[in-house]
């Protein structure tokens, strides 16, 4: 079966890519800019397609051939919730059958716009006929690796909220699997899943773990989120939430469906240490 991923260039979705051919499906990659072609195709997708998720032709066209769909939105993007809606009715109108939405954990909160988001998306897929499979990964140890060159150089983990403040974190590969696994079977169908490794952290535990695993002392700091520039008020909503309140999930679900033990963050540390390109 041939699978379009939305996104197949980026580092998210592009881990998608090859969980699904290790399952035995093709891939057809949907990027927005005709550059990242080749990026998708490193990733292994056979065929890519370049469109823009507000323009419904595009997206018409990309879905022809197309059994099953993989997407992510953009997080922040203003017209997130109208692009999901876009990808929906367009695989609806493609007679796609399997749609696997990449949403995030507790989309209940309303405090946070990133998360509030992704509500309106699963309600029109929900009511689309779709067989559908809703993912809700916490927060990703991926995220980590964009300070990972500060930390080493400074020896401090700082991030623009109480240090105390303690989170379910997930590898996204691990939820890259369970994505290939609901596109290509049907034991998933018509669930939704919440998604958290084991070990639930705040920063002074992941500082404590980062010092095991570079065998030098690493410190806790906090940013002052104004040291970062003009910030989407998202954003600043996003920081005030993770200052009062964390992102707390179980494992159950994700140990169950792999069928294995999920990733775990002091792995991917080691593996960010080793400068393993895998891990991101």
């Amino acid at each position: 079966m041939t699978i379009l991923v939305i996104g197949a260039a980026g580092n998210i979705a592009g881990l998608v890519v090859p969980a699904l051919i290790d399952r035995g499906a093709a891939v057809k990659g949907f990027v927005r800019k005709p550059e990242q072609v080749p990026l998708a195709k490193q990733r292994g997708a056979s065929d890519v397609a370049f469109g823009d998720l507000s323009d419904s032709a595009s997206l018409d066209t990309a879905l022809k051939g197309v059994e099953g769909v993989f997407h992510v939105g953009p997080v922040f993007a203003p017209t997130e919730v109208q692009m999901g809606k876009n990808m929906v009715d367009a695989a609806r109108r493609a007679g796609v059958r399997k749609f696997v939405f990449s949403s995030v954990i507790h989309p209940v909160l309303s405090s946070l716009p990133n998360h509030a988001a992704k509500a309106p998306v699963e309600e029109a897929l929900i009511n689309s006929g779709l067989e559908y499979t809703i993912l809700h990964p916490t927060m990703l140890f991926q995220n980590l690796a964009a300070s990972w060159d500060r930390v080493i150089k400074t020896g401090v983990l700082a991030e623009p909220w109480s240090a105390d403040t303690r989170f379910s974190r997930v590898d996204y590969r691990d939820v890259a699997d369970v994505a290939a696994i609901a596109l290509t079977g049907d034991e998933l169908a018509y669930g939704t899943f919440e998604l958290c490794a084991p070990r639930i952290m705040n920063r002074h535990d992941v500082a404590a773990l980062l010092s095991e695993v570079l065998h030098r002392e690493i410190r806790v700091g906090t940013l002052d989120p104004s040291v970062l520039g003009d910030l989407p008020r998202d954003m600043k909503a996003m920081f005030e939430h993770y200052n009062n309140n964390g992102l707390l999930g179980s494992p159950l679900s994700l140990r169950t469906i792999l069928g294995r033990e999920p990733r775990t963050l002091r792995a991917y540390f080691e593996e960010l240490a080793a400068g393993d390109g895998s891990s991101s």
